[in-house]
């Protein structure tokens, strides 16, 4: 058969998602692909059987349904603190992936750089290479997973289009500080260049840490292009509705990119969605609440059966260090991945390896949620704890 593009072999398939497929087989308990075992908000549910009868059925405008935009104009320009204009600065797009990926394809040429940080959401590599660019690792240093401005000049310097941002990170949980984000903002108007932001984590920041909106700072507007999805903050990974948010000349040019992509996200899932975008501000605050209590109830259960990991400033993602694992006998040899496939078939827990997120070699991570039940997590832990008793 004629040859395959040579894009195809520079890069895998997702790993998360491969986790996913391995845990179904084993039937483990899914701590590897983010996403939640408990339901919607009632209202967007009813919101959907609403639209299911009385539609709308057919295809919506393609960079968005008008009331969903209207929507989602109001509740992020509070965020970002400006009018954002439903109809010029926003594009809808089937979840944050084709945001990010038509993002790329918006603003780069085959061979221009972008910046990246490592680690990184494994789909930013893959959308570098899809979109002809060559990406840049900057790396984030743990414990604090702090980065030296000085390696983001020197890419800027090296003809770096742009640099992408994920705050709250994943798979790390580091939320950037205002000063950082001023950092890293002055270069790219210093050099000309975008910051592309990944955002979907915006209201999962714990104290004493606070979300800042990139595309907030002054004079950044028009170098940012803020990505964003309804997933995570409305318990709906399902329904694939994300948002492109940009300077109104960005926006035009991301629409054609995105109707050829896609043609447009599902209209009966925007039009339940509208429901979600007009909750209150206590909506929101009582996420956060949620997922607090969660985050503790997590991590207070990982010190209890002694498995070292950091704490998560933000998103519902945690690393557990393995190189206790990895030192003894029977796992001599093992990779990260190696040792998240035996997790799975013998202890029944799904994670992610943390050589999936790292452009350097690191093998002693792997990545877990908290996105569950008590009555998930609880199951878990004890799993979790069988494990922990090959270290006494």
């Amino acid at each position: 058969m004629p040859k395959l593009s040579e894009r195809v072999g520079t890069f895998t398939d997702s790993v998360i998602r491969r986790m996913t497929r391995i845990s179904d087989e084993y039937d483990a308990i899914n701590l590897s692909q983010g996403f939640p075992d408990f339901d919607p908000p009632r209202e967007i549910m009813d919101a959907l059987a609403k639209a299911a009868y009385q539609g709308p059925h057919q295809y919506s405008i393609t960079f968005g349904a008008e009331n969903f935009r209207e929507a989602l104009a109001r509740k992020q320009g509070k965020a970002i603190g400006r009018t954002i204009h439903p109809d010029t600065e926003i594009v809808v797009t089937c979840g944050g992936t084709e945001a990010m990926m038509c993002a790329m394809m918006t603003i780069c040429n085959p061979g221009d750089k972008v910046m990246v940080f490592s680690p990184f959401y494994e789909n930013y590599g893959a959308d570098a290479i899809l979109s002809g660019a060559d990406p840049i690792y900057i790396p984030l240093v743990p414990p604090e997973y702090h980065f030296d401005i000085h390696r983001i000049e020197k890419g800027f310097q090296e003809g770096a289009k742009a640099i992408i941002v994920c705050n709250p990170s994943n798979p790390c949980g580091k939320v950037f500080t205002r000063e950082e984000l001023m950092q890293i903002g002055s270069l790219a108007v210093e050099y000309d260049a975008f910051v592309v932001t990944d955002e979907v984590y915006e209201h999962m920041v714990y104290a004493p840490n606070h979300h800042t909106c990139m595309a907030s700072l002054p004079g950044m507007y028009e170098h940012t292009i803020t990505c964003n999805s309804l997933s995570k903050t409305y318990s709906i990974t399902g329904w694939r509705l994300g948002y492109l948010i940009g300077p109104e000349e960005v926006i035009e040019a991301a629409k054609k990119v995105h109707d050829f992509l896609t043609v447009g996200a599902a209209a009966p899932l925007q039009e339940a969605a509208v429901t979600g975008l007009n909750f209150p501000d206590s909506y929101y605050e009582q996420l956060l609440e949620t997922y607090t209590k969660k985050r503790k109830y997590f991590l207070d259960g990982l010190d209890r059966i002694g498995l070292k990991h950091n704490v998560p400033q933000g998103t519902y993602f945690v690393l557990i260090d393995i190189q206790e694992f990895l030192d003894l006998p029977q796992f001599q040899g093992y990779t990260d991945l190696e040792f998240c496939e035996w997790m799975i078939r013998n202890i029944g827990v799904a994670a992610v390896p943390g050589s999936s997120f790292f452009k350097e070699e690191v093998n002693h991570l792997i990545r877990l949620h908290f996105a569950r039940e008590e009555k998930t997590l609880d199951e878990a832990l004890d799993r979790l704890a069988k494990m922990a008793q090959l270290l006494a």
